[in-house]
């Protein structure tokens, strides 16, 4: 991006796009007709973003070599224990906000109309913000 100065100008205004298009649709509301409805292709979808996370993969690449010690044995596969082990842990502790978020999502629910409207004016002061950002 410091490359190309557009670049950054294509970046912002695409994001803007984006938080609008998030505004647009969260004043919509809820596609799925009763509380706790959950599209079929939410959770591939969640698994994509997941394994393909650049600030996961770059944190892993970044912590795990220090623990892989290449005379205990073959480094994939302790590269592959290292990564399971985080997996697992991140598993448990996503399930368990889950579980907690959906009482709070329920209550949240319950506000309709005004929770719409509050998400949607989030979005659009985001947009407003990244449409002034200018290039450091």
């Amino acid at each position: 991006v410091a490359a190309l100065p557009w670049a950054f100008d294509v970046i912002r205004w695409v994001g803007v796009a984006y938080l609008l298009w998030l505004a647009w649709q969260s004043l919509r509301g809820p596609r799925a007709t009763r509380t706790g409805d959950v599209p079929p292709s939410a959770f591939r979808g969640a698994l994509v973003v997941s394994l393909t996370n650049p600030k996961v993969i770059l944190f892993v690449l970044a912590f795990v070599p220090q623990f892989v010690v290449p005379e205990a044995g073959p480094v994939l596969l302790q590269f592959l224990v290292f990564g399971a082990v985080l997996s697992l842990g991140g598993f448990g502790i996503n399930a368990l906000v889950g579980v907690f978020a959906s009482g709070v999502g329920r209550r949240l629910a319950r506000g309709g109309q005004a929770l719409r409207w509050i998400s949607s004016g989030i979005f659009v002061a985001l947009a407003a913000r990244l449409a002034v950002l200018e290039r450091s």
